[in-house]
């Protein structure tokens, strides 16, 4: 039974790491380069998958616990590169636009319709890049009619 809590626990640990790299890439090279006003625990809160986090943390879990070691640091070695390579810019803007960006949406609230691409889709607001007004703005997310 000690063998499996291990297996869970640096499973846990790794994919943390692996997620916090992918994260902290995204927030500087996307969300930070676009203007987006968000923390960087808002954005690693809301947008964890449990069933992605569950996924890894076995399966590396495994790997460290029950294969070579000689396998297991390739496998940490390649997937750590693979989420630091987010913090080179064009790498985390394009992950972020991946993640995040819906392009060519229309939005209505009660007065106006705004055409352009949703950015981000925050808690109480929505980052919104408008065509017409060629500019980045928030809107409230209560107020937006149908959805989005």
């Amino acid at each position: 039974m000690s063998k499996i809590l291990q297996m869970i626990l640096s499973g846990m640990f790794f994919t943390f790491i692996l997620d916090f790299f992918l994260f902290l890439g995204i927030k500087e090279n996307y969300i930070d380069a676009h203007g987006i006003q968000l923390y960087y625990n808002i954005l690693f809160a809301d947008n964890q998958n449990i069933f992605i986090f569950t996924f890894f943390t076995i399966i590396l879990g495994y790997i460290i616990m029950y294969l070579s070691n000689k396998i297991a640091v390739v496998v940490i070695t390649t997937l750590f590169v693979a989420s630091a390579a987010t913090l080179i810019p064009p790498i985390g803007n394009y992950v972020g636009e991946i993640l995040f960006m819906q392009k060519n949406i229309t939005l209505k609230t009660d007065k106006f319709s705004y055409h352009g691409d949703l950015l981000y889709n925050g808690r109480k607001g929505i980052s919104f890049y408008d065509y017409e007004l060629k500019k980045i703005i928030l809107l409230d997310k209560n107020k937006i009619q149908g959805n989005y």
